[in-house]
This record gives structure tokens, sequence and C-alpha cells, in this order.
């Protein structure tokens, strides 16, 4: 059977306030010819289709019609609940998606056999799909309740909890005759971060070993990281990575969808298809001199710009550079804590003067702020 993995399409993303919409049409059209062109058995959407919990109409619309045009091509099509996304409201569309022959697990349901997902080739290969959502910690604990294992186990880690509850919807992956799958959205100890995650639910508690996947399962598609990679466990784990750079931390991601070609009883063939599509985000730096001799590159820009800071800085970069969507002082401008004029001690010192150091502290010489800060403090004071 031929699978296509996607993951973290992030639907609704306003980067610095710019609306990434039109992005995100080009980029999920291009995932549609690739289904097209491929002909994959089945589409495995590994979480985040929207950017937040609260998506708009269009973003509903854009995400509900690229999962029916994947269906269109021929393909099963399993997508599951992400960290961003409200499993709630995904779960509330599970009418619509079962009419349109697509499976849509938002949130982990107290049946565990909801999350195994059996299917069949047109050439008559049997599939098995574990689809395990996104859990926080607390519904990490409700999950294994739900389950019916022992309450003592609530006092585990959340990676004990993850492979309990992967455990108990693998149970099944044990005839030699079927292709046993495993999608969920999470992150796994060793894997690399794309820069764009929301780092609350990647860090401290949320990571779990590879080893909570069954051996025994042929391929196991992730999302969560935005970097497409493979992670070393008992059995093929990979991330399909985000179809566009959701964030700076990003630009170096080579944006794909994941093919996976596989049998009952042979190993999993795996190769990335690039999605071009997305407008790209490059990092300049430079002087007000250096960054108006440059030629723009293309795409979304954030700017460090190596000029002290003061008033009116931001709207001359602006002005050269119309795409920069985030300005900054370049670090290396700014003095490190401790480095240049001592902290002043509070006691007997005006705010104004208190204000004056601080702008010292932080490299900051416009007279300007200093004068305006004064002007406050006396509409404040009278």
């Amino acid at each position: 059977m031929k699978i296509l993995h996607t993951s973290d399409w992030h639907v609704g993303k306003v980067l610095k306030g710019q609306s990434r919409a039109e992005e995100h049409k080009q980029v999920l059209a291009q995932v549609i010819e690739i289904a097209q062109r491929e002909r994959p058995d089945l589409v495995i959407v590994a979480g985040d289709l929207y950017d937040t919990a609260a998506p708009t109409p269009e973003a509903t619309r854009l995400v509900t019609r690229a999962l029916t045009a994947l269906r269109r091509t021929g393909a099963d099509v399993v997508a599951i609940g992400g960290n961003h996304d409200n499993g709630a409201a995904l779960d509330a569309l599970r009418p619509w998606a079962e009419a349109a022959g697509i499976t849509l697990r938002g949130s982990v349901r107290e049946n565990p056999d909801e999350h195994v997902v059996d299917g069949v080739t047109a050439g008559g290969e049997r599939w098995r799909l574990a689809a395990l959502p996104f859990l926080s910690q607390r519904y990490a604990v409700r999950a294994v309740e739900m389950y019916t294992l022992t309450p003592a186990e609530a006092n585990q880690t959340y990676a004990d909890h993850l492979g309990r509850v992967l455990d108990r919807l693998a149970e099944g992956f044990t005839e030699p005759d079927r292709v046993h799958l495993v999608t969920a959205h999470l992150t796994v100890v060793g894997a690399s971060t794309g820069g764009g995650e929301r780092d609350a639910h990647t860090v401290l508690g949320y990571a779990v070993p590879a080893t909570v996947f069954p051996g025994n399962a042929h391929y196991v598609a992730l999302g969560h990281l935005h970097r497409s990679q493979r992670v070393i466990g008992p059995c093929p784990i990979r991330y399909s990575g985000s179809p566009l750079a959701v964030d700076f931390g990003e630009q170096e991601n080579v944006s794909s969808v994941t093919i996976v070609e596989v049998t009952a009883t042979t190993a999993a063939r795996i190769r990335e298809v690039p999605v071009p599509g997305a407008v790209p985000l490059r990092t300049v730096r430079g002087t007000l001199a250096q960054l108006a001799e440059i030629e723009p590159p293309e795409g979304w820009l954030r700017v460090y710009v190596r000029e002290q800071p003061r008033a009116g800085l931001r709207e001359e970069v602006q002005e050269m550079l119309p795409r920069a969507l985030e300005i900054r002082i370049d670090p290396e401008m700014v003095p490190a804590p401790g480095s240049g004029t001592r902290t002043a001690q509070r006691a007997g010192r005006s705010p104004g003067e208190l204000f004056g150091d601080y702008l010292d502290s932080r490299g900051h010489a416009d007279e300007g702020v200093r004068e305006l800060f004064d002007e406050l403090l006396e509409e404040v004071e009278h």
C-alpha cells in the first residue's frame, strides 16, 4: 500500500499580523496535486489542522475542502486533532466527515475501539491504524482510567500514560498479513523541533521515548514537530513536518509531505516530496546604510538592525523593506546584563533619573525618548 503522511497545516496562521491564508491555499493545493499524482491508498493528517482552537469560517472551509479533495483522489483519509486544534469542535464535524468518507478523531473517546481504523486497499492489502489525537497531561490520566487500567498508574509520568494507551490501541497488531500503522500528535525524545512549536507542549513532561510505539508497527506517522525527520526507535517512525514554515525559526526547514510504500511482509520505503508553495521566510541583518543597499530577498522578512535603539527606527526600516514583518535590534547591539552603566540604586533618585539609567543600560541613546518621558511624568504629577 501507499501512504501520504502530512501534518501541522496550521490553517488560519497569522504571522506578525500578516495573514497566511493565500499561502495555505497554494500549499494545500500542492498537497492535493501530489495526492492526485501519487495515488496513495491512505492519507494521514497527523494533527494541527488549524492554528487556533477557534478557527475562522474561512479556515474551516479551507480545511474541510482540502480533506474532501484528498478523499476524492480515491484515498482513505484519516485526520487527528493536535494541540492547536479544538478536539471537541473537530469531533462535532464527525457526521460531516463520515458522510464524506473521512475518518476524523479530534479527541480521545471512552471506547478505545473508536481509535482503531481498519481498511483494505484496492489491491487487497489489509491495514489497521491506531489513531491517537493530542493528549494533555491532565487528559492522559483520564484516558488511562477510561481504558480500565489500575488506579495506581495515575501517579506515573505522561510518557507512562501514553505508552499504556498506545499499548491498548495496538493490541490488535497481531495478524501477520496486515499492515499495522500508528498516527499520533506528540513529542519524541531526541527529535528536533522545527522552531515554531508551542513550547509548553514540546518540553518538560510532554516528551516521550520512542519505545512507547509498538515494535511490530510497519510505520508511525507523527505530527507536532514542524521539521520533517526520522526518529530512531523500535519501528519506522517519522515526522512529516509542516508543509509551510510556520514561523521565522523554521526558515531553514524543507517543507514536504512523506510518501510511504509498505506491505505486510516488506519494510517501509520512505521518501519526501517537496511542497514549495509558501512564501519563504528570510532573515537579514545590517545597519540602516547596509539595509538600504541590499536587494530585498523574496519572501517575508525578519530584520535585525545593527543600530542603537531610538524612536522612529522601526518606521525607517519598514519604509526601506515593506515586507519586513519582524524588526528587532540585533542582539549584539544590546549590552549584556551587568555591562556598561552600573545599575543605579533606587533610593533618592527621581523617576527621570532612573528611566535614564534604564535607557543607558539598554544602549538607547535617543534624547527624544527621555524628553517624552519627562513630559508624560509632568502630566501625571500635575
